[in-house]
């Protein structure tokens, strides 16, 4: 533990304490790069808890400014930023929670343009999008660069969470082969969610990153972890690989990403700009 300053012993001491964690395993959550998608209600907490956890770099995908609605959930924003766009917000937050720790801001909409240059740069991906073009887009942009992927979902009192790691389970369109029609599944700003949900879900995907960068424990490759919060109770699902996945499967037929708005019908409607929050 030489390379360690005597305050990040300390900061860090209940993580060096871990037999499957140690020191070398801390360096290697300082050395690692995660990409968060959406600085929401799903997005807050695992940017709070990689932070804390001393991952060293995290990018911030956001083109959303902060919002009254969103305090209810999400944690990294605070009433005094009001106006602020989230990215920046965010980074304020995480690197005062923790100096080590480079926020990195990418305030703009994800497209099929820019998805693969910005996933590039990162070892693991965290999907905190609350709709199906961005959640689709950044499946596939992993699968296409072999990126590890966390997803999530969260409505009313309820969440799920998988972990997607190319080559070794399932992607999300083994289990959702194509989007569901426009107005099917209601958004969170239709019909609800209880601002706990996304922390706890959330913080099952901060779980399963440090897992990731410390390859420990079991991930949620091809199981699908549901939480139900009214029983309070959860459920794990198996989900097999399609071998006819239309991206991950043994004969691809989509091999560059597609932008999701179009092909799910919301360009140029109210809904012609979805966003990367929760």
């Amino acid at each position: 533990m030489s390379d360690f300053s005597e305050a990040q012993i300390e900061r860090y001491s209940r993580h060096i304490i871990l037999r499957e964690v140690g020191g070398k395993g801390q360096s290697k959550l300082l050395d690692s790069r995660v990409l968060i998608i959406g600085a929401g209600g799903l997005g807050s907490p695992v940017g709070l808890y990689l932070a804390a956890a001393g991952v060293g770099t995290i990018g911030i995908v956001d083109s959303d400014a902060v919002d009254l609605s969103n305090l209810q959930r999400q944690i990294l924003h605070a009433t005094t930023d009001l106006g602020r766009p989230k990215c920046l917000s965010a980074r304020e937050t995480m690197e005062d929670i923790n100096p080590d720790v480079c926020v990195v801001p990418h305030q703009f909409h994800l497209d099929s343009s820019n998805v693969l240059d910005v996933v590039a740069d990162y070892d693991i991906v965290v999907d905190g999008a609350d709709n199906f073009p961005t959640r689709y887009l950044v499946n596939d942009a992993c699968v296409m660069q072999g990126k590890p992927l966390s997803h999530a979902g969260i409505l009313r009192f309820e969440g799920h969470v998988t972990t997607i790691v190319p080559g070794r389970g399932p992607c999300y369109r083994c289990l959702y082969p194509e989007p569901p029609p426009p107005g099917l599944v209601p958004s969170c700003q239709e019909a609800g969610i209880l601002g706990a949900v996304a922390g706890i879900v959330g913080s099952i995907q901060a779980a399963e990153v440090l897992k990731l960068i410390l390859r420990i424990g079991d991930a949620l490759v091809g199981r699908l972890l549901v939480f139900d919060g009214l029983e309070m109770a959860f459920r794990s699902i198996e989900i097999p690989r399609d071998s006819g996945c239309s991206v991950c499967g043994d004969r691809p037929t989509i091999t560059a990403p597609i932008d999701y708005e179009e092909f799910c019908r919301l360009r140029g409607g109210t809904e012609s700009k979805p966003e990367v929050q929760s």
